[in-house]
């Protein structure tokens, strides 16, 4: 369904920090490192499928209330190295991972330091 997200900085060099150990949690990269933005995807990926920019129209990047990105975690220790890194590179939490709304549901939740609001989800049996 979704082709692609794009999540607003309002410093990129800042975002890249946050985001390259953060989603290296969950075996993402930056597909291309020399880009005026982050570019996030699987290795080997021809297209990202995240992208951290700051806003074409030159205004101030700012996050919705109600709005976050859900990223799909392998297992549920990747959930907490996504977590773990958050924190350790200037996020902020939002909720510690831990089973919710269902059985399996395992997650996090935290905001970059721009303040989107991430998740990380295994909907897996340990």
């Amino acid at each position: 369904m979704l082709y692609y997200v794009t999540l607003g900085t309002n410093a990129l060099p800042r975002a890249r920090a946050f985001y390259g150990p953060v989603l290296a949690a969950l075996g993402l990269v930056d597909l291309r490192p020399d880009a005026e933005e982050g570019c996030y995807g699987r290795a080997g990926d021809a297209d990202p499928s995240l992208y951290i920019v700051t806003p074409y129209d030159g205004q101030p990047a700012t996050n919705g209330n109600g709005t976050m990105l859900a990223l799909a975690a392998p297992t549920r220790a990747a959930v907490r190295a996504f977590y773990e890194a958050a924190l350790a590179n200037g996020g902020s939490d939002e909720g510690a991972p831990g089973l919710r709304y269902a059985e399996n549901f395992y997650s996090c939740y935290v905001r970059d330091p721009d303040g989107n609001k991430l998740s990380a989800v295994c909907d897996r049996p340990e």
